[in-house]
């Protein structure tokens, strides 16, 4: 049906359409330009940066898990909080912003320069006269004379300007300042050259090569040689940042670039040698300066040539920088003395172990373990403080009431009170390493090699963790007199030996009862029994051992006696522990020790530890006995060509930034026409910014300008 009228032509509703079109891309156009939209976005940006500071980014993704749990993991996955920068509605949010500012520059900068280059000299006399800051005179001088003394005084106070003869007057437009308007071109363009120079250093390159060219991040373990070409970015990567781990001794022609699920492999175009790796210390023990001397060959002339990388000295090469990040262990080699944690055995094993590889153990209940040796440090600067953690959490909520706490604490001695001094020292070499069942559960350990003094007390810390996000918890042995653990691991096998502890029980009794006291034989068996029962629950016997077993066996007593028997068992455990360390000396033949002070309390010590030693959590404890440091460099390698980009963008927006602020426009008009045989004159001045500053210039040039074009005793105010 055609749309008609009666009598006229067709109706045409297409040219309605178009202007709703046009009108519709206005609009939009207006939106993403204006400076509501551009603040949204940097606000996002603002949430964005938060989130990436707060949560760690390109962390294996076990460890969210474990921090997270499942649920909470897979939300922040689904949103890409775990590599916020190379999110995809990150990236979305900085081409907007980029769009955005584009098109405010694109929009404003024809109307910026315009108006620079306009002197805004189509203005009539009575237009000035609605100015606010205005001025008015008249004088017997010519318009001319006036004209002339008015341009005198504009040149020497820095205006430009320009004469325009209209209506038998004259009007001189003057302006200074119009490089203010050089400041939002340079601000906006800054925003916009920064921001393309920081995707040319991000890690956009690397991300399309995985989402367009089949890169896949290596999620196993091999030889970096071996590794398959889609695992392997080229030497025609424009922008990477990687590090590289580097032996002394050994060399490197690759950058290892992590990702979410795994590792991208970047060739280099020379090889890098670790010729030797310097490290200086400060007296504490903390790093003070190290530097890797290297030789570089390059694969395509051939050549080598020798330098050294120091921390902020980075090497150039090839427009690749290579930086000293940091430093690692390279594979040093170990020498360690196994001691049984679990039974009544007493043997140790001597093992070698190296940084980085695996050594098999199997225990004395028939499981097998794989050690992975993950790390040697031949210093160690620690808040004491905080090494002085016991290795159990002791509360109320395992079972002890604070009273019964207190009891066990004041007759033992309990390891459980925490240092908290922030007194930092250098307590010597420590390893650190997992030890992996053979269903793959690993638990991680960090053993120091010497005792460390504590709250006045030389103690050997074993640290120990369930997983990678938990703090170490210390275990903390007393050092015996030879500052080594051998007595404190006589006596825990001791405790699990019920031969050892039945002969205990008996000789705790005869010495605390002497034969010649009424009813001796009795009592002494009665104590016998005591004795024995209290060594029981305290070794656990297959359950929970140590002061956890002796709180739940203290429980089932009314509660208002508990405190008394608290005391009566800790006086009888105390007593029988003694006994029990003779008799284990005794059976190795080793002469009685004296029952002075020192040996007491090193009892109240080791017995605390044996306790804490249910909660360690490994068949073994080993000790570091002797070690061959082999260094590593950590340096990362890098190539930015947007770093000369974003400087660009800096030294933008720094004249921008200063333009806007420190630059102000003033705009000036002086009409000046006859008055029969005098002159009248108008002045006004304008400026963006009212400020102080621009009320006392308005008021001096109103001053001079009549100053000049009148004279004396003629000046007449409007």
């Amino acid at each position: 049906m055609d749309n008609k009228l009666d009598g006229d032509q067709p109706a045409d509703t297409g040219g309605i359409r178009l202007k709703t079109r046009q009108a519709w891309l206005a609009d939009a156009i207006e939106l993403l330009s204006s400076m509501r939209f551009a603040i949204t976005l940097l606000a996002f940006i603002a949430i964005s940066a938060v989130i990436g500071t707060v949560l760690k980014q390109n962390e294996p993704m076990p460890n969210y898990v474990n921090q997270f749990g499942p649920f909470w993991f897979e939300v922040f996955q689904k949103l890409d909080l775990y590599a916020v920068y190379t999110a995809w509605w990150f990236l979305l949010i900085m081409t907007v912003l980029v769009l955005s500012t584009s098109l405010c520059l694109i929009r404003n900068t024809p109307k910026m320069l315009k108006d620079m280059r306009s002197w805004r000299d189509n203005v009539r006399e009575q237009s000035l006269r609605n100015f606010h800051h205005r001025s008015e005179w008249q004088t017997g001088n010519g318009r001319h004379y006036v004209v002339e003394q008015v341009l005198s005084h504009l040149g020497r106070i820095g205006y430009r300007y320009k004469v325009v003869e209209k209506d038998g007057a004259t009007l001189v437009a003057a302006k200074q300042g119009a490089a203010n308007k050089w400041g939002y071109i340079f601000a906006h363009s800054a925003i916009i050259i920064i921001l393309i120079g920081g995707a040319l250093d991000s890690e956009l390159s690397v991300r399309f090569q995985q989402w367009f060219m089949g890169k896949v991040p290596f999620d196993g373990s091999g030889i970096i040689a071996n590794i398959p070409q889609q695992h392997r970015l080229s030497l025609s990567n424009p922008t990477f940042r990687g590090n590289t781990m580097i032996p002394e001794g050994a060399s490197s022609s690759t950058a290892i670039l992590p990702q979410a699920t795994g590792v991208l492999v970047q060739d280099l175009p020379f090889t890098i040698k670790l010729k030797k790796f310097t490290i200086d210390f400060y007296s504490t023990g903390m790093p003070k300066l190290f530097a890797s001397d290297v030789e570089v060959r390059d694969h395509e002339t051939g050549k080598s040539f020798s330098s050294t990388i120091k921390v902020n000295e980075p090497l150039i090469y090839k427009g690749i920088a290579v930086y000293q990040s940091s430093f690692e262990d390279g594979g040093s080699r170990l020498q360690l003395k196994a001691y049984p944690m679990l039974g009544p055995d007493v043997s140790t094993l001597d093992m070698k172990g190296e940084v980085g590889n695996g050594t098999k153990l199997k225990s004395a209940s028939g499981n097998d373990y794989t050690i992975e040796w993950s790390g040697f440090r031949p210093f160690n600067v620690e808040n004491m403080g905080r090494n002085g953690a016991d290795v159990r959490a002791v509360n109320s909520k395992q079972g002890f009431n604070e009273q019964l706490s207190a009891d066990i604490d004041k007759h033992l001695g309990s390891a459980a009170k925490n240092a908290n001094s922030k007194d930092l020292k250098n307590v010597g070499p420590s390893i650190q390493y997992k030890l992996r069942d053979k269903t793959g559960q690993a638990r991680e350990f960090h053993n120091y090699m010497q005792p460390v003094l504590i709250d006045g007390n030389y103690m050997i810390l074993a640290g120990t963790r369930d997983t990678p996000s938990e703090a170490f918890r210390y275990l903390r042995i007393p050092a015996d007199d030879e500052d080594t653990v051998k007595e404190w691991m006589r006596l825990r096998a001791a405790v699990q030996n019920p031969a050892l502890r039945e002969i205990a029980a008996q000789r705790y009794a005869k010495r605390a009862l002497p034969a010649n006291i009424p009813n001796a034989v009795q009592m002494q068996a009665q104590l016998t029994e005591s004795a024995r029962k209290s060594l029981s629950i305290f070794a656990g016997d297959g359950e929970q051992g140590g002061f956890v077993s002796i709180s739940k066996f203290l429980e089932q007593i009314p509660e208002a006696e508990q405190s008394k028997a608290a005391d009566v068992f800790m006086k009888i455990l105390n007593g029988s522990m003694w006994d029990l360390w003779s008799a284990a000396r005794e059976k190795e033949g080793l002469p009685a020790l004296a029952l002075d002070e020192k040996h007491a309390h090193f009892l109240q010590l080791a017995t605390g530890a044996i306790s804490d030693a249910f909660f360690y959590g490994a068949p073994v404890f080993l000790q570091l006995t002797g070690f061959e440091e082999v260094k590593a460099s950590v340096l990362q390698v890098t190539r930015s060509p947007g770093k000369k980009v974003v400087y660009l963008g800096c030294l933008l927006l720094v004249l921008g930034v200063f333009s806007m602020f420190y630059i102000r426009e003033r705009r000036l008009w002086i009409w000046v026409r006859d008055d029969g045989t005098a002159s009248h004159a108008l002045m006004a001045l304008s400026s963006q910014r009212k400020t102080l500053d621009f009320e006392k210039e308005f008021e001096q040039l109103k001053m001079h300008l009549r100053q000049l074009s009148s004279e004396p005793g003629q000046i007449k105010k409007q």
